[in-house]
C-alpha cells in the first residue's frame, strides 16, 4: 500500500512526514538518520551529480560559489542562483531538494503515493504554481498544497486526540519566511479567520545581521574589514543557535576573539522582530476578534527557539507560545495530516482512516485578486483606470464571485482582459502585481456599454480560474493559474543531473 507523505519544503531545513500504522503522524528519517534535511544543493566533482543536505550545506559555507540555499525565497521571482557558472532557477533547485527527500523517504516507507507540500501562506499565486511545477519535476504526485500555519494548526488540533475549540494562534517564522494566522478549531476541525505573512523575514536575515554585528566589532577592535570566508553564514547559524541557550558567546574569527552578548544580537534584529508584532496585531485586527478571545498560540519553525521571539509572542498575545514537539517538524506532521485527509481514503489501513476521520479544514485567500477597468473621475470629469477587486483577502475557500462591466465605446472590439493581485484591497493600478493579461475579441459594430461578465473562482488548492464572457455573443476568454500552467517549468532540466 502506497504511503502518504507531507512534505515541509523550508528555506533552510526541510521534513517530510507520513501516517505510521497507528495513525499517528511521524517524520521519516533521511539517510543520515536525521529528521530534517538542509535545503542545500551542491554540484559533486563529477559535475552532473547534486549533492543534497548536510555536505551541501557545509560546502555552500565554505565555498557559497559551488551551492546553492535558501532560494525558497525567490520562488516566484525572475532571481536566479549560479553554481560553478551554471544558473539555476529556485523551481529547479527545489525540484532537486524535493527529489532527494522522496528518496530518502522511499528508503524507509517503499511505495510512495500521493503527496502534499507545504507553502508560506504569503506566498504569491506563481510561487504557488512554480512550488508545484517543481513537486512534479522531482517527480512526486502533488495534488494538494497547503500552507504552513495551517499544517503546523492541523497538527496542534491533532496530536493526543485532544479536542481544542476556540480561537488559536499560530506564529510560524522559520528559515526564511513568517506566516501569522487566526484559526478557528472544533475539535479536528480548522477554520483560518485570517493569515498574513512577509516573504523575506526569518533565521536567515537574523543570521545576516549577526554577521554584520561580528564585522563592526571586528573593525572596531582591528581598523580592518572582516573576510566572508573568515565568519560565513553557516558560522553565524551555529552562533545565534547558541546564543539561544547562553547571555554570551566568544567567537574565534581570523585570530582575534570576539564577544557577543544576547543583548546586542537582541539589538540587531530588533527591526525584524518589530516586523513580525505588528504583522501579529494587523492580523488579529483583520479577523475582528478580541485578543483575549485566543486561547493559546501555537509555535512552528525554528527561529522560534530565539528568545526575544518568545518573549514579542508573549508581548502581543497575553501568554506563553505553545510548542509540544519538535518545532521543525510539526508543519511536515500537519502536512501528512493533511495528505491523508485529501488522499484517497482506500489506500489507507482501517486504523489511518479511522484516525483521520474527524478532520475538516477551510483555508482563506492569502491574496486579494482583481481586474484594471475604465471609471469615470467625477471630481475632475476625466476617466481613470483602476484595480476592481473582486476577490478579497482572507475569504473562505473554495469561493467564487462575479462582477458585471461594461465596454466603453461604440464599435468595440476587444477588452483587454488584466488579472491583478494585491497584499490588501489596493485600488490604484500602479500598486499591484498583473499575474496575467490577454484579449477578449469581441463582434464588430456594436453600441458601447455591452457587459463583460467577470468570474473569479479559487478552489480549495488556492488555484485562481478567471473568465471573462461577452454576454450578448456567449464568447470567453478563460485561463487557469494552477500548477498545470507551471507544469513545463525548466521539466527536462532536472533530467540532467543526478541526485546524490
Amino acid at each position: 500500500m502506497a504511503a502518504f507523505i507531507g512534505i515541509d519544503l523550508g528555506t533552510t531545513f526541510s521534513a517530510v512526514g507520513t501516517i505510521d500504522d497507528t495513525g499517528r503522524p511521524v517524520i521519516v528519517l533521511n539517510k543520515e538518520g536525521k529528521n530534517i534535511t538542509p535545503s542545500c544543493v551542491a554540484k559533486d566533482d563529477d559535475g552532473k551529480t547534486m549533492r543534497v543536505g548536510e555536505r551541501a550545506r557545509r560546502q555552500w559555507g565554505s565555498e557559497p560559489d559551488t551551492a546553492a540555499a535558501r532560494f525558497k525565497r525567490d520562488m516566484g521571482s525572475s532571481v536566479t542562483h549560479t553554481i560553478d557558472g551554471e544558473e539555476f532557477t529556485p523551481t529547479l533547485l527545489s525540484s532537486f531538494v524535493l527529489k532527494q527527500l522522496v528518496e530518502d523517504a522511499g528508503k524507509g516507507l517503499g511505495s510512495i503515493g500521493d503527496a502534499v507540500v507545504t507553502i508560506p501562506a504569503n506566498f504569491s499565486n506563481q510561487a504557488r504554481e512554480e512550488t508545484m511545477a517543481a513537486a512534479k519535476m522531482a517527480g512526486l504526485n502533488v495534488k494538494y498544497i497547503i500552507n504552513e500555519p495551517t499544517a503546523a494548526a492541523l497538527y496542534y488540533a491533532f496530536k493526543n486526540n485532544e479536542d481544542l475549540g476556540g480561537v488559536y494562534a499560530v506564529f510560524d517564522l522559520g528559515g526564511g519566511t513568517f506566516d501569522v494566522s487566526i484559526i478557528r478549531v472544533d475539535g479536528q476541525d480548522i477554520d483560518v479567520i485570517a493569515s498574513n505573512g512577509v516573504a523575506r523575514l526569518g533565521g536567515d536575515d537574523f543570521d545576516r545581521a549577526l554577521i554584520k554585528l561580528v564585522k563592526d566589532k571586528y573593525k572596531v577592535l582591528t581598523g580592518e574589514e572582516l573576510d566572508d570566508e573568515d565568519f560565513t553564514i553557516n558560522h553565524a547559524e551555529e552562533e545565534k543557535i547558541a546564543l539561544s541557550s547562553r547571555n554570551r558567546v566568544r567567537i574565534r574569527v581570523a585570530r582575534r576573539n570576539i564577544e557577543v552578548t544576547r543583548e546586542e544580537f537582541e539589538e540587531a534584529i530588533s527591526s525584524l522582530v518589530s516586523q513580525a508584532q505588528m504583522l501579529c496585531e494587523a492580523t488579529i485586527e483583520e479577523a475582528g476578534i478580541d485578543i483575549v478571545e485566543i486561547q493559546e498560540v501555537f509555535l512552528a519553525g525554528g527561529s522560534t527557539r530565539i528568545p526575544v521571539v518568545t518573549q514579542t509572542i508573549k508581548a502581543v498575545f497575553g501568554k506563553e507560545p505553545v510548542a509540544s514537539v519538535n518545532v521543525d517538524e510539526v508543519v511536515a506532521l500537519g502536512a501528512a495530516l493533511y495528505a491523508a485527509y485529501m488522499g484517497d481514503r482506500l489506500n489507507l489501513s482501517a486504523v489511518q482512516a479511522n484516525a483521520i476521520k474527524k478532520i475538516q479544514v477551510a483555508e482563506v485567500t492569502g491574496k486579494c485578486f482583481g481586474v484594471i477597468s475604465l471609471t469615470h473621475d467625477e471630481v475632475r470629469n476625466a476617466d481613470k483606470l483602476v484595480n476592481s477587486v473582486i476577490i478579497r483577502k482572507n475569504e473562505k475557500l473554495p469561493c467564487s464571485e462575479t462582477r458585471p462591466f461594461y465596454t466603453i465605446a461604440e464599435g468595440q472590439e476587444s477588452v483587454n482582459c488584466r488579472v491583478t493581485e494585491s497584499t490588501g484591497p489596493e485600488t490604484d493600478p500602479r500598486f499591484v502585481k498583473i499575474i496575467w493579461e490577454g484579449p477578449l475579441t469581441l463582434p464588430p459594430g456594436r453600441p458601447a456599454e455591452q457587459e463583460i461578465r467577470v468570474t473569479f473562482s479559487y478552489d480549495a488548492n488556492q488555484i485562481m480560474k478567471c473568465s471573462f464572457i461577452d454576454v450578448a455573443t456567449g464568447k470567453k476568454t478563460q485561463i487557469e493559474l494552477s500548477m498545470t500552467a507551471a507544469s513545463d517549468i525548466n521539466s527536462g532540466n532536472i533530467d540532467k543531473f543526478l541526485v546524490e
